[in-house]
């Protein structure tokens, strides 16, 4: 062992895998569970030397081209394009829409901030309707109502992988010559009616962020499901250049064609993101797997009241993105995601809604008084889920849920709207 690596040994810390607690008087090990933990499949920094050793490391190089043909195999998109993130494929649709300062879209409030910002920042004003109680998907029956004259565009987003009604969505749509932009940020590898999500509407969103499925640590991807958004795609994600036709031998020259920006990703990252494209189907089944068991886990809670376990329609295939929970309606969520991380186990909230938040008030409106989502977002727990998740830690997590949700609810059985024994996986 050389100096160099006897000083990086000195300095290693190693990570805490446990922490003792006394239970009923007796001494128990318990595992700390953080919320997330990125999945490698082994082949990633073999895959970022090969891009090195290439010596092609901006952006459509090799890697970049196997990811594209993969996505365009698995989705059936006219065009897969790969973007930094999932908000810059949702700011690329915006540009392709041609949003102008004024025109509406229709969106739900229960997102993340990426959904409106996207459109907001070409002047676009979201309007967002209330969400369904078993999917937490945009309500599709209430967005006709909420079309005026100025809308443009409805944004469904696929809330943890489960898709929303989209042929109901799509009609609305096709009758009002609207646009439909899929927010499929959670989707990756789950369909509905057998179609994957991202390939129903014109266009749509994929995130690879280090939380989601599939990852690259930051990426994305667009899905470009018209033909005649394909080449202005990829003018506007080449700096509003024709450069992608250049490299392809369609014209001699590549220059400013139409507005634009640097949407693309460098080699590196695209070199990542192919290992894990590579192993997508294991990724989805290892988390299928782990969604399953707390399901199975969290029946008796569910038939004790204190809970609602998710809801998956019958019509939708999804890929265990996220398993969540919906508390009862008088449980305080804060206290059980305290008590959560005095046992060091990683549950959280999610989005706080955003047509609570201030820049709602200058740059969006809402249609409807959105109930439902204030009321679902102060109930919902997400709970720790990986790939390589034990069965231990899930047995563990749902062992603490379960003192305190029990204890808090003092013996009182609360009647939570709908239940999830319904569609693939409900039980």
């Amino acid at each position: 062992m050389g100096p160099g690596q006897r000083h990086l040994r000195r300095r290693c810390i190693p990570v805490r895998q446990f922490q003792v607690l006394r239970v009923s008087g007796q001494i128990q090990f318990m595992m700390i569970t953080p919320f997330n933990k990125p999945h490698m499949t082994g082949k990633e920094l073999s895959y970022i030397a090969e891009a090195n050793f290439k010596g092609m490391l901006a952006g459509d190089g090799h890697f970049t081209a196997r990811c594209h043909q993969w996505l365009e195999k698995n989705t059936t998109a006219h065009r897969a394009l790969l973007t930094h993130s999932c908000t810059a494929a949702l700011e690329m649709s915006a540009l392709l829409l041609d949003i102008q300062p004024g025109d509406e879209i229709i969106m739900p409030s229960y997102t993340f901030v990426s959904t409106a910002n996207a459109f907001v920042l070409r002047g676009g004003v979201p309007v967002f309707v209330d969400i369904r109680e078993d999917t937490l998907n945009l309500d599709e029956r209430l967005i006709e109502a909420a079309i005026t004259p100025r809308t443009r565009a409805i944004v469904p987003v696929h809330y943890a992988g489960v898709g929303c009604e989209m042929d109901t969505i799509l009609d609305i749509a096709r009758r009002h010559n609207l646009m439909v932009v899929e927010d499929a940020a959670q989707g990756m590898m789950s369909t509905y009616k057998g179609r994957p999500l991202g390939s129903l509407g014109h266009l749509g969103a994929y995130s690879f962020h280090e939380t989601k499925n599939v990852i690259s640590g930051e990426g994305g991807a667009l899905l470009v499901n018209t033909p005649e958004l394909v080449q202005r795609a990829e003018i506007i994600r080449e700096k509003g250049t024709d450069r992608s036709r250049f490299f392809r031998g369609e014209v001699d020259k590549y220059t400013w064609q139409d507005i634009g920006s640097s949407y693309l990703p460098g080699e590196l990252i695209a070199a990542f993101l192919w290992a894990q494209l590579e192993d997508s189907e294991r990724i989805t089944n290892n988390r299928l797997a782990c969604w399953k068991r707390y399901h199975r886990l969290l029946k008796p809670l569910e038939d004790a009241g204190v809970l609602r376990r998710p809801i998956i329609p019958k019509e939708c295939q999804h890929n265990a993105h996220m398993y969540y929970i919906l508390l009862a309606p008088g449980i305080d969520r804060q206290r059980i995601l305290q008590a959560m991380r005095e046992q060091d186990i990683g549950s959280v909230f999610h989005y706080v809604p955003l047509h609570t938040a201030p820049a709602a008030k200058r740059h969006a409106r809402t249609h409807g008084d959105l109930h439902v989502t204030t009321r679902q977002a102060e109930r919902l727990i997400r709970l720790p889920l990986w790939v390589d998740i034990s069965a231990r830690q899930q047995e563990q997590v749902v062992q603490i849920l379960k003192q305190n949700l029990l204890s808090g609810a003092r013996g009182q059985r609360f009647q939570l709207q709908g239940r999830s024994d319904a569609g693939p996986l409900g039980n």
